[in-house]
C-alpha cells in the first residue's frame, strides 16, 4: 500500500536509512516514492524540510563488510564466480538506494530547485528495483543478498563527501556510477554465455536505468557550477582529486557516459593524471 505524505521528504529519507534489511529498506524506499510522485502527479510542491541523518545507514548483519582488499577474488566463470559476482552487484545497489536517500536527507538545506528532489527519488525507487531483481537471481541460484562478504567502498564516498555537495555529485553518480556503464555490459556478455537468462534480464534493466542516473549526477552538477560561475571540468578535476580514492581506470564505456553527460575531457585526464597505465 502506498504511504501518503505524512511528513516531509527529507524525514523519509531518514526512515530509509534507519532501516536495517534490504528487503523491508526498498519496499519502504518504493512506497515514500509512489507518495512523492503521487503528489506530484496532482500538481503539488510537497515539502522537503531538514533533517539529521545518520553517519552510516542501518545494515543487516550479513553481510560481512570487509576492506576492499579482503573479499575474495570472483572467478566469474564458474556458477559459484557469478553468483558472487551478482552478490556484489546486489551490494552496490543497497548501498546506492541510501546514497540517492543520503543526498536528500543530508542536503536538503541547500536551496535547490524541486526537480532535484524528483531526479534522486526517482533514482532511489529504480536502485530498490534492481537490488530487489538482483536478489531475485541469487535466490533461483540457490543463494542470497548476505551469503558472502561485501565490503563499505561506497559508503566511504558519502562519508569522504558529508559537507560537499558538489563532491558528492562528482564523486558518487559521476565517478563510481558511472564506472557502472562502463563494466556492466562485460557482466551482460557472461551471464548470456552461460544462459542466465534471468540475470541477463536483471542487468539489463540495471544498465538501461543506470544512464539517467549518473545523467542526474552530471546535470546538477553543471546547475551547481552555473550558480557559483565555475567551470565545471575545472572544479570536477578539483573534487575527484580530493575525494577519490583510487584511479578512473579505462576502457571507459565513452557513448553511454555521453549520454549521460560526462564528455571524454571529463574524465581521460583524470585516468593520465592519476597514474592508469593507457
Amino acid at each position: 500500500m502506498t504511504q501518503s505524505l505524512t511528513k516531509p521528504l527529507a524525514e523519509m529519507a531518514v526512515d530509509v536509512l534507519r532501516t536495517a534489511d534490504g528487503r523491508e529498506k526498498t519496499a519502504l524506499s518504493k512506497s515514500y516514492a509512489e507518495a512523492w510522485f503521487a503528489a506530484r502527479d496532482r500538481g503539488e510542491r510537497p515539502a522537503v524540510g531538514t533533517a539529521t541523518p545518520p553517519d552510516h545507514p542501518a545494515r543487516p548483519d550479513k553481510p560481512e563488510l570487509l576492506s576492499p582488499r579482503d573479499v575474495p577474488k570472483r572467478k566469474p566463470g564458474s556458477a559459484a564466480g557469478r553468483i558472487a559476482l551478482l552478490h556484489a552487484v546486489a551490494h552496490i545497489e543497497l548501498n546506492a538506494v541510501d546514497l540517492h536517500w543520503d543526498i536528500i536527507a543530508r542536503f536538503g538545506h541547500i536551496d535547490m530547485p524541486i526537480g532535484f528532489y524528483d531526479d534522486w527519488v526517482k533514482s532511489a525507487a529504480e536502485e530498490s528495483k534492481h537490488f530487489n531483481l538482483v536478489c531475485d537471481c541469487l535466490e533461483q541460484m540457490g543463494s542470497y543478498y548476505g551469503a558472502l562478504p561485501a565490503h563499505a567502498y561506497m559508503w566511504q564516498a558519502a562519508s569522504d563527501t558529508a559537507d560537499d555537495l558538489m563532491g558528492r555529485l562528482a564523486v558518487v553518480p559521476m565517478v563510481l556510477e558511472a564506472r557502472g556503464l562502463d563494466v556492466t555490459p562485460g557482466m551482460i556478455a557472461l551471464f548470456d554465455k552461460a544462459g542466465a537468462d534471468d540475470a541477463v534480464a536483471a542487468l539489463n534493466i540495471i544498465y538501461s536505468e543506470e544512464v539517467a542516473h549518473v545523467a542526474y549526477g552530471s546535470k546538477w552538477f553543471n546547475y551547481l557550477c552555473g550558480r557559483h560561475a565555475l567551470d565545471p571540468k575545472d572544479v570536477f578535476h578539483e573534487l575527484v582529486r580530493k575525494y577519490f580514492r583510487g584511479g578512473l581506470k579505462p576502457p571507459f564505456n565513452e557513448e553511454k557516459r555521453a549520454d549521460a553527460g560526462l564528455p571524454p575531457d571529463f574524465y581521460w585526464p583524470l585516468a593520465d593524471q592519476m597514474g592508469v597505465k593507457l
